[in-house]
C-alpha cells in the first residue's frame, strides 16, 4: 500500500520521540523551567510499536527514533529490535546528542539500528559546555568514532548555526569532510516559541555556502539516494560530505514524505502545524487496529502543503519546544 495525501506526497517516513527528557539542556531545543511528562504519560514500547506495526500496513518504511534524548530511556535496544522485526520496515534511524553514544553504539547495532544522527553545534570545548549547559564535546567525539567504525553509516553531523553563537565555526565544521567521511549537515536556525528566535540570529543557508566556498574555493554537488531535506555537495577531493537544510529561507515542503509522533503519542501532520491527532488517548480507551488506521489516514490528510515561515513576512513559529516534539 502506498499512502499519499491530498498534494500527492508519498508519505513513507515517521520520526518518533520516545521521551522529552534530555541528559543536555540545548539553548535552541529544551526551554528554562522545562518539566519532563511524568512516565505513564508517554508512549509505552508496546504502544510504539504497534503505531509502527500498522503505519508499515499502510506504507510506512522508514523510522527515525528522536527525543529529547532517546537513549537517555532505557532499554532503547528492545524497542529497535522489535521495530527492526516489523515486515515492510526498511531502514531505522536515531538522532541523538550523542552523550552515550560510546557506551551503547555497539548495542544499538546489534539490535538493528542502521544509521545515526548526532546534533554537535560547537567544536571548542568551552563552548560545547556552555551551548549544551555541561555537555562534554570530547565524549561526544569518542562515540562519533566509535559509531562510524561498528557500522552506523552514513554517519550525520547536524549543526545548527546560529549567528553570534557559533557562526564562526562554519568553517571548522565543512573541514571535518576532508578528513573525515561524514556527512556534515548545516541547519538553519529555526523559530521557536521557547528558543528565542529572531530574523537576525538566523544565518540562511546560501550564506553558510558562500562562506564555505571562500574558503574552501569550490563545491560540488553530490547526488545521493536520499528523499529528505538536505541538499548535498563535497569540498573537492574531501572524504566526507557537506549537507544544507533550509527550512527557513526555501521551503522543501513539496518533497516533505514525513510524520512525527510526540513523545505523548499525538501525531503532528507538519513540524509547524497546531494540528495534533491524539493516538495514545485511542490506544488506552480500546481502540482498534482498524480504527488507528483511520486516525493515520487522517493525520496524512491534515498535511498542510506548506508552512509559511520566512514568507510574507509572517511570524509563524514552532508552538512547542523541540524536546517535546521530537528533533
Amino acid at each position: 500500500m502506498t499512502l499519499r495525501d491530498r498534494y500527492s506526497r508519498v508519505i513513507d517516513y515517521m520520526r518518533i520521540s520516545v521521551t522529552d527528557r534530555c541528559n543536555l539542556r540545548c539553548i535552541y531545543c529544551m526551554p528554562d523551567g522545562h518539566r519532563p511528562l511524568k512516565f505513564k504519560k508517554i508512549l509505552t514500547y508496546e504502544e510504539i510499536i504497534r503505531i509502527v506495526r500498522i503505519g508499515a500496513e499502510l506504507g510506512l518504511r522508514k523510522i527515525r527514533l528522536t527525543g529529547g534524548e532517546p537513549l537517555a530511556r532505557k532499554n532503547v535496544q528492545y524497542l529497535i529490535k522489535q521495530i527492526k522485526a516489523i515486515p515492510g520496515i526498511e531502514d531505522l534511524s536515531m538522532t541523538t546528542n550523542g552523550v552515550l553514544l560510546e557506551r551503547y553504539a555497539e548495542e544499538l547495532r546489534s539490535a538493528g539500528l542502521d544509521r545515526i544522527n548526532v546534533s554537535l553545534d560547537s567544536l571548542q570545548p568551552d563552548r560545547y559546555r556552555e551551548i549544551t549547559q555541561g555537555g562534554e564535546l570530547k565524549n561526544i567525539l569518542k562515540g562519533i568514532e566509535k559509531a562510524y567504525l561498528i557500522g552506523l553509516r552514513p554517519l550525520k553531523i547536524n549543526a545548527v548555526v546560529v549567528r553570534g553563537i557559533n557562526d564562526d565555526e562554519i568553517e571548522s565544521f565543512a573541514g571535518i569532510t576532508i578528513e573525515k567521511p561524514f556527512h556534515v549537515r548545516f541547519i538553519e536556525f529555526m523559530p521557536g516559541k521557547t528558543n528565542a528566535w529572531s530574523a537576525e540570529k538566523c544565518i540562511p543557508i546560501q550564506e553558510i555556502k558562500e562562506r564555505i566556498i571562500n574558503s574552501f574555493k569550490s563545491l560540488e554537488p553530490v547526488r545521493l539516494r536520499s528523499n529528505g531535506p538536505a541538499r548535498y555537495f563535497r569540498i573537492p577531493g574531501a572524504r566526507g560530505i557537506l549537507g544544507f537544510i533550509s527550512p527557513v529561507t526555501n521551503h522543501f515542503c513539496s518533497e516533505c514524505n514525513r510524520l512525527r509522533i510526540t513523545a505523548d503519542g499525538r501525531v503532528r501532520p507538519c513540524l509547524f502545524s497546531r494540528t495534533e491527532i491524539d493516538l495514545k488517548s485511542a490506544m488506552r480507551s480500546g481502540a482498534t487496529d482498524e480504527e488507528l488506521k483511520r486516525l493515520l489516514i487522517l493525520s496524512v490528510e491534515a498535511k498542510p502543503e506548506g508552512h509559511r515561515i520566512g514568507k510574507d513576512g509572517e511570524r509563524s513559529y514552532i508552538s512547542k519546544a523541540m524536546s517535546q516534539i521530537g528533533g
